[in-house]
């Protein structure tokens, strides 16, 4: 016996007196509404209502099943008709996770035009450079920065960036210049703790033949912008996606050191669980953030 589907037909007959008019309302034959509120009362052991060919009326019992009941049910169509409205209108908590560098530099610029766009939504943006599982630690979108890796989770492409290793002027100064990835051996390089190939830096050559040169680190960071600032500050040599480094190579801070090799670009992602029943808030969301950047992105401008 569906018991949920029981209840909700013996409240139908109580509330209408009627199993006809019962049947009528739910969109079913009267012998249905029968056989519900016969295996109901079968399953409880006690008769709910009091049949005659002229009356029905309910028991004692079922007076209080009823009551009981239609403040349940009450409950049950209050929510459903909030999530229906959740899932029309933007509205609610909207937990965000995305890379500390990007978060900072390209994403907290937009969160006041979406929030003045959909007033009832509340942001909650965490920044961390760790892969987070979005479902287990209970985030509804994560932005992303891919090479393009299997995922679990389904995602939109939202922009590139191109990565670039880069040098100080000054470092390539007092060390010398490279002409092919060969050279990085013999300086000293700025490691990202998060990049997945670590030592090993991977080029396509003007052919577009890949290249891969095992590297010497002299300092390691767990983020963009502190690997920027070494090189900056003369350390030696890193790569950096443009969201990063790009002002830096326009105004020549920073200079590509193997301008004839270059690295593959990188996905920014929006990720989240699934396609189907996408609330309002990450749909809009996640629509908003791809017009933020469509075209060329201000970084590779």
């Amino acid at each position: 016996m569906d018991r949920l589907r029981a209840f909700e037909v013996f409240s139908a007959v109580a509330a209408r007196g009627s199993f006809t008019k019962a049947a009528d309302a739910l969109d079913t034959s009267p012998a249905n509404v029968t056989r519900y509120v016969n295996e109901l009362e079968a399953h409880l052991g006690t008769r709910l209502l009091n049949r005659s060919s002229r009356r029905l009326s309910l028991t004692e019992g079922g007076a209080a099943l009823f009551e009981k009941l239609r403040g349940i049910l009450d409950d049950v169509t209050e929510a459903e008709a909030l999530a229906t409205a959740s899932s029309v209108t933007p509205k609610g908590r909207l937990r965000i996770n995305a890379p500390v560098s990007f978060g900072i530099l390209h994403l907290a610029p937009l969160w006041p035009g979406f929030l003045v766009k959909y007033p009832e939504v509340e942001l909650d943006v965490v920044l961390s450079d760790r892969v987070v599982d979005i479902v287990e630690e209970g985030y509804d979108l994560a932005v992303r920065i891919s090479r393009g890796g299997a995922t679990s989770l389904v995602a939109r492409r939202l922009a590139a960036s191109r990565n670039v290793a880069v040098a100080s002027p000054d470092y390539l100064k007092r060390h010398g210049v490279l002409s092919t990835p060969a050279d990085l051996a013999g300086h000293r390089c700025i490691g990202y703790s998060y990049n997945v190939t670590a030592e090993d830096w991977h080029f396509f050559d003007a052919a577009g033949q890949p290249v891969v040169q095992k590297v010497r680190f002299g300092f390691h960071t767990n983020n963009g912008d502190t690997a920027r600032s070494a090189a900056l500050g003369g350390i030696g040599i890193t790569w950096q996606p443009t969201f990063i480094i790009g002002q830096d190579l326009k105004a020549g801070r920073l200079v590509p050191v193997l301008p004839e090799y270059r690295m593959a670009d990188i996905d920014i992602l929006a990720a989240y669980p699934s396609r189907r029943h996408l609330s309002a808030k990450v749909r809009m969301m996640v629509d908003y953030l791809a017009q933020s950047f469509t075209g060329v992105p201000v970084w590779d401008r």
